[in-house]
């Protein structure tokens, strides 16, 4: 179970490091905390809020053979930064400028998401 949780948030953070270093519309402050937190932000959002989104958003996954489920992703990655932000963390935050960062970034972190869970399953 641990490992399980442990795995998960480094994950996340790899995935988080990928979307970080392709897009310089993204800043980060905190170095390595910035991605451990990250990761147990994303993995809580991917937990708790996401099933909660694909149930209420499933209508429209089934209208668009599942690529609702992309949209989804970028308001899981919108709620991170909002949640890093707004706990104020100690050295830690991020500034994403513009709504196309969010976007690009959102899909990036879904596909990478789902790459590295695919080759390093989470069992």
């Amino acid at each position: 179970m641990i490992k399980k949780i442990i795995l998960g948030i480094i994950l996340n953070g790899l995935a988080l490091y990928v979307v970080t270093q392709l897009f310089s519309d993204l800043q980060y402050t905190g170095g390595w905390k910035f991605f451990i937190i990250g990761g147990i932000v994303i993995g809580l959002l991917n937990t708790l809020v996401k099933p909660l989104m694909k149930i209420l958003s499933l209508p429209f996954i089934i209208l668009t053979a599942g690529l609702f489920s992309f949209v989804i992703n970028i308001i899981i990655f919108w709620l991170t930064v909002k949640v890093i932000n707004g706990i104020h963390f100690s050295d830690v935050s991020v500034m994403v400028v513009g709504i196309w960062t969010y976007i690009f970034a959102g899909l990036v972190l879904g596909i990478v998401n789902w790459l590295l869970h695919i080759f390093i399953p989470n069992r």
